[in-house]
């Protein structure tokens, strides 16, 4: 901002060498020249920067400059969008702002004036004085409450934009999957997604607000002091400025890694505890008590040790934050604003009465104090934001690279020195092409390796088409599960070609089906939407005949109607959810179904119908499962022995009998 002679206020925006646009803060005393500044800019700090104007006033300067392009995109694109209704929260918060400097330097001075009268006993100084300040003070009251109003709602809208933000990046695509099974630098997204960035949008409004105010106050206040006391003394506080906040800026920098390691132990933490929950019956049957107890404490004291260092850490900052910028602040107030009473010499004082001088020095007094104060907010501004940058700049920058297909993982391989002899082909993710066409699945010399490049087959081929339904296994650990993910597209194609449909025209049936919260239509026909569920043309009689075709038509007669809302991975049983999972693939009739395991808990004449029903509507299986039931609604088996080798090849009556 610019005050001017005239008392306006203009915006400035500066763009630094980094490419970040800074709103920068500037104050030019009686004469409307903007003259050239001198910027010191650092790695993620919060900087003074000192400017000298003509009439030899040194005002501060605040920048904060954010080198890292994606703190900059939460800044500027997520959290500050042109023309938006943040952008007039921000006007009314710096509008509320300047107005409250202003009542704060006429409280000053009206306050001054109150005790001159009743110091001297003059009664009409004290009622003139005492009336405008009851005349004033609604309105002081009204500013100050526009103020939190305007924090408050910019604080919800940040957080709104912000999340919505993550969520578009994180819920792209399978981000979420990978995130969590791909890439290990993101622990406890979850908290990520909800307090800290609850956390980190207020510390950026609350930055702007405690950089913004004391800015204006310090402006105002030297321009009152520098006719009152000087030009040297409001220096000597800026020089004092420049000193502090450089020195408070280093010390502070190990307080964002001990965030993130703060937040990754509460988040261990929680997760041993809502495992206990979860697994209670599981643990129970296993009289596990004692052993989650030791996980639990253990997990909980690897936190308090930690605390305990983070608090000791922040004892030590907050006295040195204390003396620096409130205590020895305040001595250089007192120092500077005594120099002029205490110099008989000074020509301003020179022929000032008793009174005069009291009156002066309490103006001037109180109003460095106030810019002592200011000086101390923005030498500690930034504390709490400093803590939550470094987490959700983190998170961006990962959500970015999972989308571009690049991910880490810091990951062993279980590859032994015995596999070392065999010949191993440079595995690069993506170095495979998926080509999309209907009613065909077709591996050709496709290495199924894990992310970590672990390699379970080293050149896979075979060719299903529509009609075709294919029973695989093998061993656990032989990289069924890692077929389907490639398949699925959860892990990335390592090398070959892989022809398939789409991603909507497959679909995955686990052995424990997820249930979404909501009705129970709502599980019929998960991923879709009711309004999805209308637009197919699928009525809910339709729903009716799939729960009837599985044998989970006494659901609905047992509910009353398809809109009631219950938790259902607690109401159904483990046969219930698996034949809901199956009347949920009735419903999107996919090319290719991938059946892992999934009616482990349902009668064999139930299953049977199943599989029947399936070949029925043109649903292809490629099929889990250890039952030799199952044999007679297949054409085919791949086996995986474990050790890189496979078999594809018909059912037939002299098929030698595997699996147990």
């Amino acid at each position: 901002m610019l005050l001017v002679k005239d008392r306006s206020i203009l915006p400035v925006m500066l763009l630094v060498k980094d490419r970040s646009i800074l709103p920068v803060m500037l104050l030019v005393i009686k004469d409307r020249s903007i003259l050239p500044v001198m910027l010191l800019v650092k790695d993620r700090s919060i900087l003074p920067v000192m400017l000298l104007v003509k009439d030899r006033s040194i005002l501060p300067v605040m920048l904060l400059v954010i080198k890292d392009r994606f703190a900059h995109q939460v800044c500027s694109t997520s959290l500050f969008p042109p023309l938006s209704s943040q952008t007039g929260y921000l006007v009314l918060i710096a509008a509320m702002l300047v107005a409250r400097t202003y009542c704060d330097v006429w409280m000053i001075q009206n306050g001054t004036m109150i005790e001159s009268g009743i110091i001297s006993r003059d009664i009409n100084l004290f009622k003139k004085h005492f009336y405008s300040y009851i005349a004033v003070i609604s309105g002081i009251a009204l500013v100050n409450n526009f103020l939190k109003l305007g924090l408050n709602e910019l604080k919800l809208r940040f957080r709104v934009r912000l999340t919505k933000h993550l969520y578009d990046e994180y819920l792209k695509g399978y981000t979420y999957y990978k995130m969590g099974n791909l890439d290990n630098r993101i622990a406890n997204a979850d908290q990520l997604l909800t307090q800290d960035v609850e956390r980190f949008c207020n510390s950026v409004v609350d930055l702007y607000s405690n950089l913004s105010k004391p800015l204006l106050d310090i402006g105002l206040y030297i321009f009152k002091l520098t006719s009152a006391i000087g030009a040297q003394g409001p220096a000597s506080m800026m020089a004092y400025l420049l000193v502090s906040g450089l020195f408070l800026t280093r010390l502070r920098r190990p307080i964002g890694k001990m965030t993130v390691t703060e937040q990754r132990y509460e988040g261990e933490y929680r997760y041993v505890n809502s495992r206990l929950i979860t697994n209670s019956e599981e643990i129970a049957f296993y009289n596990g008590n004692m052993r989650e107890k030791q996980t639990i404490h253990s997990t909980f004291k690897k936190l308090v040790d930690h605390l305990h260092k983070f608090i000791f850490f922040r004892f030590s900052m907050g006295f040195v934050d204390s003396l620096i910028a409130k205590y020895i602040a305040t001595v250089v107030g007192y120092l500077v604003v005594s120099r002029p009473f205490l110099n008989l010499a000074d020509p301003r004082h020179m022929n000032s009465s008793q009174p005069e001088l009291l009156e002066d020095y309490y103006q001037s007094g109180r109003m460095l104090l106030r810019m002592s104060q200011a000086l101390g907010r923005i030498v500690l501004a930034g504390r709490e934001m400093t803590r939550f940058t470094m987490r959700i700049t983190e998170l961006m920058k990962v959500l970015k690279e999972l989308n571009s297909g690049k991910y880490e993982r810091t990951m062993v391989s279980h590859q032994d020195k015995e596999s070392e002899a065999v010949e191993r082909v440079p595995l690069v993710p993506g170095g495979g092409q998926i080509i999309n066409v209907d009613h065909i699945i077709k591996f050709e010399h496709t290495p199924l390796a894990t992310p970590n490049g672990d390699i379970l087959i080293k050149d896979l081929t075979f060719e299903v088409r529509s009609g075709t339904n294919v029973l695989v296994c093998g061993p656990n650990g032989c990289g069924k599960s890692s077929l389907f993910r490639v398949l699925g597209e959860l892990w990335p194609l390592f090398g070959g070609q892989l022809t398939k449909p789409e991603r909507g025209k497959l679909f995955y049936v686990p052995q424990r089906p997820y249930m979404t919260l909501g009705t129970l239509r709502d599980q019929v026909i998960y991923p879709d939407t009711y309004e999805e569920q209308k637009r197919k043309g699928i009525s809910d009689q339709v729903l009716k005949e799939y729960l009837d075709n599985v044998q989970l038509g006494h659901i609905l007669d047992r509910e009353g109607t398809w809109d009631t809302v219950q938790d259902w991975m607690d109401v159904l049983s483990g046969g219930e959810k698996q034949r809901m999972a199956m009347a949920r693939l009735f419903y999107h009739k996919p090319q290719f179904a991938i059946l892992d395991e999934c009616t482990s808990a349902v009668s064999v004449d139930v299953e049977d119908f199943i599989y029947s029903h399936c070949r029925t509507v043109g649903i292809s299986l490629f099929t889990v499962s250890h039952r030799k039931s199952l044999w007679k609604h297949h054409e085919y088996y791949l086996h995986m022995d474990g050790r890189g080798n496979y078999d594809f090849k018909p059912i037939t009556e002299e098929t030698i009998e595997f699996g147990s």
